[in-house]
C-alpha cells in the first residue's frame, strides 16, 4: 500500500477533478499545487490562468503568489488583469475556478476576509482578491481545503465570495447564471451541494476516514450521501510526481 499524507491525497483527488480540456482559474496554494499536479499528470492540455494575466502558463515550480515571474516566463500569453477579468473570465471563457478558502459553511460561501468581527478581528486574512468574480463567472467552482471546526463553520465571520446563499435559488435570484460550487476537496473527504437544497454533503471519505472523524472537524450537522464512496488512494506516479514538483519548488525557493 502507498504511503501518503492527508494534505497529498487531498491534492490529489482534486487534480483528478479536472479534465484535459479545462480551462482553469487557479488560486494560490493547494488549489495551485492540484491544477499543476492535473496538468503534469493526466491534464497535460489543461489551460492554467492566474489572476495576473497570464494564460497557459506551465510553472516547472509552484508559484509563491500571482506575480511570481514563473508564470509570465512559462505562459503562452499575458494580458493585463482588466483584460483577464473583463474578456476573459466575466466573458464566460473558463471552464472551472479553483479556490482556497479560511471559512467555509454548509452552503458553500467563503471567508478569505476576517476572522472575527471585522472592525476588530482577531485574524485579517488576505482578502479577497479576485475570488469574488471567479466564485460567480467562472463556469463551475472547486474548493479545496483542510476540515476542521475553525474553517468548516455555521456562520461564516465575513462572505467574501458566494456559493449558493442560502439554498436553492439564491444564486439566480441575485443574477448568477453559472453552476457556483460543485466539489469541496478535504483531506477527510468530498462534499457535493445536494440538488434540491445545495446543501454540502458528504459523498465520498478517504481511506481509514471515518463518518465520526468528519462530523467532529465540521461546525455544522453535517449530511451524508445514502450511499457513501471511498475515494481511491494516490497512485504510485501521482505521489512521485506530486513530491517532485514540490521537491523542485523548496529548491527554487531556498527552503531546506
Amino acid at each position: 500500500m502507498n504511503q501518503y499524507t492527508s494534505t497529498e491525497i487531498m491534492t490529489v483527488t482534486a487534480a483528478r477533478l479536472l479534465s484535459n480540456t479545462d480551462v482553469c482559474f487557479v488560486g494560490i496554494g493547494a488549489p495551485s499545487a492540484a491544477c499543476n499536479l492535473a496538468r503534469l499528470t493526466h491534464a497535460p492540455g489543461i489551460t492554467l490562468i492566474y489572476e495576473s494575466g497570464t494564460i497557459a502558463t506551465r510553472p516547472s515550480v509552484l508559484p509563491l503568489s500571482i506575480g511570481d515571474g514563473e508564470l509570465c516566463e512559462t505562459a503562452l500569453a499575458t494580458v493585463s488583469v482588466p483584460e483577464m477579468f473583463a474578456y476573459w473570465l466575466q466573458g464566460g471563457r473558463i471552464t472551472v475556478g479553483f479556490l482556497g478558502a479560511a471559512q467555509i459553511d454548509a452552503y458553500a460561501n467563503l471567508n478569505t476576509t476576517v476572522v472575527g468581527p471585522y472592525d476588530k478581528p482577531s485574524t485579517r486574512l488576505p482578502g479577497g482578491g479576485g475570488a469574488p468574480e471567479i466564485a460567480t463567472n467562472c463556469g463551475e467552482v472547486f474548493i479545496i481545503l483542510k476540515q476542521t471546526k475553525r474553517g468548516f463553520v455555521d456562520k461564516l465571520d465575513f462572505v467574501t465570495s458566494i456559493g449558493h446563499g442560502r439554498g436553492k435559488g439564491d444564486r439566480e435570484r441575485l443574477g448568477i447564471t453559472t453552476k457556483g460550487p460543485t466539489q469541496v476537496i478535504t483531506d477527510l473527504a468530498i462534499l457535493r451541494p445536494d440538488p434540491e437544497t445545495r446543501e454540502l454533503t458528504v459523498v465520498s471519505l478517504h481511506p481509514g476516514v471515518t463518518r465520526q472523524s468528519v462530523v467532529e472537524n465540521t461546525g455544522w450537522a453535517l449530511k451524508f450521501a445514502p450511499t457513501l464512496e471511498e475515494t481511491p488512494a494516490p497512485t504510485v506516479e501521482e505521489l512521485e510526481v506530486l513530491r517532485a514538483l514540490q521537491a523542485r519548488t523548496r529548491t527554487a525557493h531556498g527552503q531546506a
